[in-house]
């Protein structure tokens, strides 16, 4: 039977003769996210296993798909072309976790901030408070939809016209908001869903949603 990715990530770590904080540390991630690739609870992303291919001597194809040998050979130097590398900007990826759906139709308690479910992989987050979501309705397609995933950031203010996620009266719900003085406008994308004006004292809280990651 044919390793998994989190198999093959470890049998490559122990051939190279790697404990897994020296992996970490030449990937320039934590331990424990390592710890998570290997257990199968999160995959790294196509920039991270090039890396573990290179860090580790194996053929990324084998180390992505199990095909092939895992020590690749190297072809020949006069057929290898170097990359210009000063057009390209480092981006810098950070792992979030991934907690329990937000419905994106009536409101309705459905996560909470202290259970991980999973981790996934983004880019361009700032906010080390900053957690994703999986979207469970349509009233904000067809720019959310169903299946979905969102990346919340507590720490950015909301502003008119955001998408946020937003806790009334104990229940939660994702919807672009219009704020004013005492309300709180909920305002759907999808014209089949009614808009709801809160008071703005039976709001917890109000966080915006700063990337969207299409489900497929």
């Amino acid at each position: 039977m044919k390793q998994s990715i989190a198999q093959r990530i470890r049998q490559a770590r122990t051939q190279k003769e790697l404990d897994q904080a020296k992996l970490a540390a030449k990937l320039d991630v934590a331990t424990r996210t390592v710890q998570r690739w290997e257990k199968g609870e999160q995959v790294p992303d196509s920039n991270y296993l090039m890396r573990i291919a290179k860090v580790t001597s194996v053929a990324p194809h084998w180390l992505l798909t199990g095909d092939g040998d895992m020590y690749a050979k190297a072809p020949p130097e006069s057929k290898i072309i170097p990359l210009p590398t000063g057009r390209y900007k480092r981006v810098e990826l950070v792992s979030l976790p991934l907690l329990s759906s937000v419905p994106g139709g009536a409101p309705s308690l459905m996560f909470h901030p202290d259970y991980v479910e999973k981790y996934i992989t983004v880019d361009d987050v700032k906010d080390p408070n900053a957690f994703a979501l999986e979207v469970k309705g349509n009233s904000m397609a067809p720019r959310i939809e169903d299946g979905d995933i969102i990346v919340v950031s507590p720490k950015l203010e909301p502003r008119t016209g955001d998408v946020c996620v937003v806790r009334v009266n104990d229940e939660d719900t994702v919807k672009r908001v219009k704020i004013d003085d005492q309300f709180l406008h909920l305002v759907p994308l999808n014209p089949e869903y009614e808009p709801m004006v809160v008071r703005k004292k039976n709001v917890a809280f109000v966080w915006r949603v700063v990337k969207v990651i299409k489900s497929v």
